[in-house]
């Protein structure tokens, strides 16, 4: 009988002491069903700092199922995750983080999903194991998910989930320096799921995503795959100007009525700052959007690939 083939996905930085055991333990748990599932494995090195590298080869030296990904400087986890999914073969792709919160018991609940018709299934952690930050950070997005990408409001996304192997080939078709796995999956699919799982403590260190960060993959995300930020700014134009109309009339009114009032010089200067700040944030916007284009024109590469570990280089690599 033919088992059929799983391929797993897993971004690594500054992971060195914690992705040989996620490693490990995802093998056991994939050989639980050996008789049906064969599996390959993709370690992403997106230039970590930490010796994770030669972890990963050791991993490969091993295991010819695991495969190795080295990049030549950082460019972030979704990246990393497009890099691997260029290379899957398997008919489900499994994608994981490399710091052990990622309830790997749970990997055949997600693939069981798939099988019930689903393209896309993410789990879903009734008990979400993040600092504040991170859950407000994690709120705010699934918000402008919802809003800009048309992401399901019944659905909740993270980076625990498996989708079908064509979701994956439509998403690598994708080649500008901006990648936004939200944006990239609902575009292919409405067809999405979740299932319940309990997420993990973390074993070592803390989350690398700063404010900073995650307002730049925020950025990637909405204005690579939506126009609503300009119809937005749009409406805020129209507002802007409604308003002003509006306060000149009432102005003309109030000194008909009353020609002793003095015209203020602090509500003309609230005014004016008002007026002012709208308009720079919409150039900033558009600016933004101008900026993406000229990147991709210039042919930006999504990542540059310095070493592949268990895999032939194509010739168009």
């Amino acid at each position: 009988m033919n088992r059929e083939l799983l391929s797993f996905v897993i971004p690594c930085y500054r992971s060195e002491k914690t992705i040989a055991a996620v490693t490990a333990e995802l093998i056991g748990e994939i050989e639980k069903r050996a008789d049906a599932y064969d599996y390959e494995i993709f370690l992403v090195n997106d230039h970590s700092p930490d010796n994770v590298l030669e972890v990963i080869r050791r991993l490969c030296a091993e295991n010819p199922k695991i495969h190795g990904i080295s990049f030549a400087r950082n460019f972030g986890q979704h990246a990393a995750l497009m890099a691997g999914y260029a290379r899957c073969k398997g008919s489900i792709i499994i994608s994981l983080d490399d710091d052990g919160q990622a309830p790997v018991e749970s990997i055949y609940a997600l693939v069981d999903k798939i099988h019930e018709g689903y393209d896309v299934v993410f789990g879903r952690y009734p008990d979400v194991k993040q600092s504040g930050f991170r859950k407000f950070g994690s709120r705010i997005n699934r918000l402008m998910s919802e809003t800009l990408l048309e992401q399901p409001k019944e659905i909740s996304g993270n980076s625990f989930y498996a989708m079908r192997d064509f979701i994956a080939r439509d998403m690598v078709r994708y080649r500008n320096p901006y990648p936004y796995l939200g944006g990239l999956i609902f575009r292919a699919t409405r067809n999405a799921a979740n299932v319940d799982v309990n997420q993990r403590e973390r074993l070592v260190g803390k989350s690398g995503y700063s404010l900073r960060k995650l307002f730049a993959l925020w950025m990637n995300g909405y204005t690579a795959f939506s126009v609503k930020p300009l119809r937005l700014a749009s409406m805020l134009g129209v507002v802007s100007a409604a308003i002003g109309f509006i306060m000149v009339i009432v102005t003309v009114l109030h000194k008909l009525i009353n020609p002793s009032v003095q015209i203020g010089y602090s509500s003309l200067m609230a005014v004016i700052l008002f007026i002012g700040g709208l308009i720079m944030l919409m150039l900033g916007l558009i600016g933004e959007y101008i900026g993406r284009i000229y990147i991709c024109l210039n042919s930006s590469p999504q990542y540059v690939i310095r070493e592949l570990i268990n895999i032939k280089r194509d010739e168009s690599e």
